[in-house]
This record gives structure tokens, C-alpha cells and sequence, in this order.
């Protein structure tokens, strides 16, 4: 056996199996879109295959209820532990009226649902960190006690709105927290050819804020930097930049061919790396997920998927009637 290094974290071993779960589905669920989307029955998959540990520790290191998340378009592991569902993901995905985040108006993947503090999710990237930003000064000019977490890929750093924001949340020490999913290929420019720093996180200094690099496929090291920062924010020690290291295990999204600017070799490398059986291997490890269990649970949330798909595919879309609301003033 391997060393228990959840219990240390505060985690308990119902804790880490749900954080298993959460990530397997998110991955069940992406999986299956890509197998619709290449079916002709929806438009548009941007996948979060290998960065699903740094969204799920993440998400469960804040306080659900409480705090507030603005995801961006691969965060579908955060979102399922700030608890949108698969049905909700699916009705997404086939654009149908009971869609949670927009009604079946938004693309896929720009996530909102004001019940649960996930703040709706704009197509420029990079505007959800001013966005945060702004729920953040909230909270402190209200005095209320609660953090907001923003998160973003490596390439959405080099926007005028992640500096803008960062030095905003750093000026007014604001409880706000920018974690970003570094899989070191913004679309298809590779991590050296966009970035001079030796790495993110050192930007953190010229922000008046601490900055932290962490492994983003092991969900256990992403809880953890991202609860002290959650602690620091909550005492009104200011804001957080951290910048978890993952993988991106298929192409941008569906309309996108990596094979132009990825060689075979380095998916194998990636593979690797994957962060949903690391996690199962540490589980195994420690005596948590037998066989019986891991199969119980796949079996568990493949159910899940295709009810989800099968609700969602044949759910009604918005009534023509509706074209107008939320566009012009009525």
C-alpha cells in the first residue's frame, strides 16, 4: 500500500471515491459527445479529457453553496462537482429548451447555472475573469463571506482581460481565486511559442498576489493549493494565481485535426499521464477501489450517460416563438 494522502488533506474516503466518480463521469459524458458529434446529432464537442483532476479538486476544495465558480469551456469536471448533472450536460449538448445554462441558445460548454454559483460562461475567452472578478468585489463590499473562482487555459492568459483582471483583483485584494489549466497547447502553439516566462504562476508577483505551479493531473495536490487559497481569500489575505499542469488528451474540439501539429509520439507521452487512471491507480493503492467497486461504478455511471443521452436527444427544442427573448427589450 501506498502512503493515505487524503486523510492528511482532510478528505475522507467517501470524499476521494466521489471526486473518482465526478471525474469518470466527466469523461463518460465528453466520450460520449464526441461519439454524437461524429453521428451528426449535435454540433460542437471542446472535450476536457486529461484535465479533469485540477477541475474536480478544485471544485471540492471550495464551498459548494457558497462560493461561486466562472468556468471555461472544458471545465465539465467542475461544474458536475458544483452540481449541474448529465441530463443538464446532454440537454446542453443537443441544444433542447429545458437547458440549464441558456436554453439551448449558447454552444455547448458555456456553462451557467445561477442555483448552484456557476456564472454563465461568455464565447470570448477569457472575459469570465473580470467577470469573477466583479463577484469578488462584491463580496467584499457587501462583506460577505464567499470566493469566487475563475478558471482558464494557458493561451487565454496572453488576453488583455487576464492581466486587467488579475491587477484589478490584486489592487483591491479581492477573494478570487485563477486557476489556470496549463495543457501547454493554446489550440496549436505550443507553450514556448506563447509564452516567454518559465512558467505562469511567476506572473502572480507583478499582480501583488502569490502564484503556485502544481501538478493538475492529481486531484489531491490541486485540493490542497487551492484550500489555502480559499483560507487566505476568506481571511481577506487578497487573491490567488495558480497554474495546474495537465494534459489535453484529444484535439482542441471537434472541428479541430491535432495530428497537423501533434506527432503520435507525444499523444502516447500525454496518455501517460492520464490523469483518471492515475487517480484509479492511487485509489487501488490505498485499498479503496477493488475490482468489484470499480466495476460497479462504471456500471453505475455508464447507466447514467445513456439515460442522459436518451432524455436529452429526445427532449423538445424552444418554440419558434421564443427567438426574440433575452435579445431584444421587450
Amino acid at each position: 500500500m501506498v502512503e493515505n494522502r487524503h486523510s492528511s488533506l482532510g478528505l475522507s474516503d467517501e470524499d476521494v471515491i466521489q471526486m473518482y466518480k465526478n471525474m469518470l463521469l466527466a469523461r463518460k459524458l465528453d466520450e460520449r459527445m464526441w461519439l454524437l458529434n461524429r453521428a451528426g446529432k449535435i454540433p460542437f464537442v471542446v472535450s476536457c479529457q486529461g484535465q479533469e483532476a485540477a477541475q474536480v479538486g478544485a471544485a471540492y476544495a471550495l464551498e459548494r453553496g457558497t462560493d461561486f465558480i466562472a468556468p471555461y469551456y472544458r471545465d465539465l469536471g467542475m461544474v458536475l462537482t458544483f452540481g449541474m448533472n448529465a441530463k443538464e450536460i446532454m440537454l446542453s449538448a443537443f441544444a433542447k429548451e429545458e437547458d440549464p445554462s441558456s436554453g439551448g441558445r449558447q454552444m455547448p460548454s458555456h456553462f451557467g447555472k445561477k442555483a448552484n454559483g456557476i456564472i454563465t460562461g461568455s464565447s470570448p475567452v477569457t472575459t469570465q475573469v473580470p467577470h469573477a472578478v466583479g463577484f469578488a468585489l462584491a463580496a467584499k463590499i457587501n462583506k460577505k463571506q464567499f470566493v469566487t473562482l475563475t478558471a482558464l487555459g494557458d493561451g487565454s492568459t496572453n488576453q488583455g482581460d487576464f492581466h486587467e483582471g488579475l491587477n484589478f483583483a490584486g489592487v483591491h485584494r479581492l477573494p478570487v481565486i485563477t486557476l489556470v489549466e496549463n495543457n501547454r497547447i493554446a489550440i496549436s502553439v505550443p507553450f514556448e511559442k506563447q509564452i516567454a516566462s518559465e512558467n505562469i504562476a511567476i506572473r502572480a508577483k507583478s499582480y501583488g498576489m502569490p502564484g503556485y505551479v502544481v501538478d493538475g493531473t492529481d486531484p489531491l495536490a490541486v485540493y490542497e493549493v487551492v484550500k489555502r487559497a480559499r483560507e487566505r481569500a476568506i481571511n481577506g489575505d487578497g487573491p490567488t494565481l495558480i497554474e495546474a499542469v495537465t494534459v489535453r488528451l484529444t484535439a482542441h474540439s471537434s472541428d479541430d485535426d491535432d495530428r497537423t501539429y501533434r506527432t503520435t509520439e507525444e499523444l502516447e507521452r500525454a496518455k501517460e499521464q492520464d490523469c483518471v487512471q492515475l487517480f484509479a491507480k492511487y485509489l487501488q493503492e490505498v485499498g479503496l477501489l477493488t475490482d468489484t467497486l470499480a466495476k460497479e461504478i462504471d456500471a453505475e455511471l455508464a447507466k447514467e450517460v445513456n439515460e442522459a443521452t436518451d432524455y436529452a436527444e429526445n427532449a423538445p427544442f424552444a418554440s419558434v416563438d421564443t427567438i426574440h427573448e433575452h435579445v431584444y427589450e421587450e
